[in-house]
């Protein structure tokens, strides 16, 4: 009896734990999308580092350029003054240091001494000065060998950080695809439906208010009317037109239309033109989002941006917000 109480008792308990332990359900495909679309816009981050890392790299890479020919300039100039000297040194060698001023001191003719003391005069100048030319120019050759070495080494770390960034935005989207890749067909397509029909209305929206950003002028306009010509075009990592663009290759290349040259990443577009304060925003201002910076787009007024967003996105008129990433400032060119 008491062993059948106790059976008892154990079975109630073990069924009360499984009935406490929670199942848990297959992720909705809403929840599928939302972490899909944050991997992608954590690629997208990754991927405008990596940008501002091949700015910096092809930068320090025309500095190394410079620094090289300036080292092989003063390598040569060395060489040849090194030459020169050689051949004092071994003239010196050969006549000894006091052989013609002893012959023209006891010479017969003092005003053949006079004039030939005049020219050895000159000459010991010269020597002088070449010895001074070839100490100064050896300085200025072992600075610059210094500076190479400092650039061949920022250049390294450069490259560094810019296939680190890459390989980050990939293993993102690895990850989103091996998300996707746990759905069925039939949910893969809902969801790619779900996707395109969110898209379609945002640029169907974009479209019928781009007329109202036309009237904008100066080089913020010209920018502007170049942009929203873009509307519906998709996002591509790196891509600056004409078909796919990321966010700095749309800004770049809308203002290079208005003749102003930006370099392609966000980061680096941020050091350009002049700061304004967020209730001082106008039409045509790049506003700049994430720390550090990973997004730019184009203010157009009204609380409204224009874009291009992630990927998996279109060009198109937003909202003058970016979810997680914070707003950073704006830059008037």
């Amino acid at each position: 009896m008491r062993t059948t109480t106790l059976l008892s008792l154990v079975s109630a308990l073990i069924l009360s734990l499984f009935a406490a332990a929670p199942v848990s359900a297959a992720p909705s495909l809403v929840e599928v999308q939302a972490r899909v679309r944050d991997l992608e816009e954590q690629a997208t981050t990754a991927a405008e580092g990596a940008q501002a890392a091949k700015v910096e790299l092809s930068k320090l890479q025309k500095m190394l350029s410079t620094v090289q020919q300036q080292a092989t300039q003063q390598g040569a100039s060395v060489n040849a003054l090194s030459n020169s000297i050689g051949a004092i040194a071994a003239q010196q060698y050969k006549s000894g240091p006091l052989s013609q001023s002893l012959e023209l001191l006891f010479s017969s003719d003092p005003s053949l001494y006079l004039s030939t003391a005049g020219s050895l005069e000159s000459v010991t100048r010269k020597k002088s000065a070449d010895l001074r030319k070839f100490s100064v120019a050896t300085q200025r050759l072992n600075a610059t060998s210094l500076t190479v070495n400092d650039k061949l080494a920022l250049v390294k770390a450069a490259q560094a950080r810019f296939t680190k960034q890459l390989a980050i935005a990939n293993s993102k989207l690895q990850e989103a695809e091996a998300l996707l890749a746990k759905l069925t067909v039939a949910e893969r397509q809902r969801l790619a439906k779900l996707n395109d029909d969110e898209e379609n209305a945002d640029q169907a929206k974009s479209l019928a208010d781009a007329s109202k950003y036309n009237a904008v002028s100066g080089r913020g306009g010209t920018a502007i009317k170049y942009a929203l010509q873009q509307i519906g075009d998709r996002y591509v990592f790196g891509a600056a037109g004409l078909t796919t663009w990321d966010c700095s290759g749309l800004t770049m290349r809308a203002f290079r239309t208005a003749g102003v040259s930006l370099p392609h990443s966000s980061r680096a577009q941020y050091r350009y033109g002049k700061a304004v304060d967020r209730k001082n925003l106008q039409p045509g201002d790049l506003v700049f989002f994430g720390r550090p910076i990973s997004h730019v787009a184009i203010y157009l007024g009204g609380e409204r941006m224009l874009h291009a967003p992630r990927k998996g996105s279109r060009v198109k008129i937003a909202p003058f917000t970016l979810g997680k990433k914070p707003y950073i400032g704006a830059r008037r060119l």
